[in-house]
């Protein structure tokens, strides 16, 4: 069984009179594990796409079916539990909170999921470690450059232990070293833990790890292809 099954989704957004069509009946299925790129034009619906993966947004028509589960016959409740166990969310805003330390945020999501202290402790210091910054963890977001940011987020994520993460852009605002570094470690996590990887972007060092690139235009798959990395 795959671990994401999208069939026959259709997004439309009502303005005014008009209707804007973000997703036009498109099937996809990844399996876990996969490290995938979802790369086309501004406006092409890659968003809206990862928004509907996500349960951030509902299909106007159509099943998202995620480790088994239909996320579009789920309540708003059953939809945020679902997202609190099964997926990891990197923003390109990071989203941390500015009040808590990198290591709190990195915990915040496992407090959510009732994880014990001692456990969540010792994971929100292990991706912390892996991402470069042990030194940090007492840091408040303010006190952190852009980059440290991206990566306490890209920690806090993974910490969770999701079955798949969703990023959106996540490399656009960093410098090449902390992007090859971030890019490094998510793609050795999608093979040591089979976590499932799905990137929205335009930047090609994210294209050059992925091992499967999808082409959105216009609301539909353009082009589908599963590529050799040199990783």
């Amino acid at each position: 069984m795959a671990l994401l099954e999208l069939k026959k989704v259709s997004k439309i957004y009502r303005q005014g009179d008009f209707e804007v069509h973000a997703l036009k009946n498109l099937s996809l299925t990844v399996e876990q594990g996969e490290f995938v790129a979802l790369v086309g034009p501004s406006g092409s619906g890659k968003t809206t796409l990862l928004n509907v993966i996500g349960g951030l947004d509902t299909p106007s028509q159509g099943t998202v079916h995620l480790n088994g589960d239909d996320l579009t016959q789920m309540d708003e409740k059953s939809l945020s539990h679902y997202r609190l166990m099964q997926l990891g969310f990197v923003f390109q805003a990071y989203n941390l909170v500015p009040v808590l330390s990198a290591l709190e945020n990195v915990e915040l999501v496992m407090v959510l999921q009732g994880r014990l202290a001692v456990e969540r402790r010792k994971r929100a210091m292990h991706f912390l470690e892996m991402v470069g910054l042990q030194d940090m963890i007492n840091r408040r977001p303010s006190a952190l450059s852009g980059g440290q940011q991206q990566r306490v987020a890209v920690a806090r994520a993974l910490a969770a232990g999701p079955r798949l993460v969703l990023a959106d852009e996540p490399t656009a605002n960093l410098d090449s070293d902390n992007a090859t570094a971030l890019l490094d470690i998510m793609h050795k996590l999608s093979h040591e833990e089979k976590t499932t990887f799905l990137f929205s972007t335009h930047d090609m060092r994210v294209m050059a790890r992925a091992e499967r690139i999808i082409t959105l235009r216009d609301g539909s798959i353009e082009s589908d292809e599963t590529v050799q990395t040199h990783q």
